[in-house]
C-alpha cells in the first residue's frame, strides 16, 4: 500500500477543480465534476468533538447512498470499515497535524473515498514493527488493513497534506 501516491492506480485522480469548488459544505450530495459521483465535504476545522461529528457526517453519508441500513453481514462489515477508517484519519489529523480541516466522502458503484486535510507537516506511516499488544500506534496500521490504497497528497508552496483513503463497496 502507498503512503506517498497523490491517487491509486488507473483513472481515479484528485477531483476537478469545478468539483472541488461546487461541493456541498454539509450533508449534501453534489455531483464530482458532472460524472455523478455524489460528494460531501464537511468543515472541521475550529469545531468541537471532531471524531464523533466526522462519524455521524459519514454514518448520514452512508444512509443517504445505500450503504446504511446493512442489508446483510458484508454490508454492515463494510459500512463499519468506513466509519472505522474515518475515525482514524480524523484522529491522526488531531493528535498529529494540527486538527484536520476538512472530510470529504465520495463514493461510485466500486469505491468509497475519504480524504482529510490538515495543516500538518507530517508523514503518516504505519508503525514499524506493528506490535498489536502495545497500546497507540494503530491507526494507519488499521487504515492500511482495511483499504484498498491509502495515500498523501501536498500541494505544492502550501502548508499541510490531504490524506486519503479507498475503501471498496460491498457487492
Amino acid at each position: 500500500m502507498s503512503t506517498t501516491r497523490p491517487y491509486s492506480p488507473g483513472d481515479r485522480g484528485p477531483e476537478p477543480e469545478a468539483a472541488v469548488a461546487d461541493a456541498p459544505t454539509s450533508g449534501q450530495d453534489a455531483p464530482a465534476g458532472g460524472q455523478g459521483r455524489p460528494v460531501r465535504r464537511l468543515n472541521l476545522n475550529g469545531a468541537s468533538g471532531i471524531v464523533p461529528l466526522a462519524r455521524d457526517f459519514t454514518r448520514d453519508a452512508l444512509h443517504a447512498w445505500g450503504w446504511l441500513p446493512a442489508a446483510g453481514a458484508d454490508q454492515r462489515a463494510a459500512a463499519e470499515d468506513v466509519l472505522l477508517v474515518v475515525s482514524e484519519l480524523v484522529t491522526n489529523a488531531c493528535l498529529h497535524a494540527e486538527g484536520p480541516d476538512e472530510l470529504w466522502l465520495s463514493c461510485d458503484k466500486k469505491v468509497l473515498r475519504i480524504e482529510v486535510s490538515d495543516r500538518g507537516a507530517g508523514q503518516p506511516a504505519p508503525r514499524t514493527p506493528h506490535r498489536a499488544g502495545r497500546p497507540g500506534g494503530h491507526g494507519m496500521f488499521i487504515v492500511q488493513r482495511l483499504c484498498l490504497d491509502w495515500g498523501v497528497v501536498r500541494t505544492p508552496g502550501a502548508g499541510g497534506k490531504t490524506v486519503w483513503a479507498e475503501l471498496g463497496a460491498p457487492a
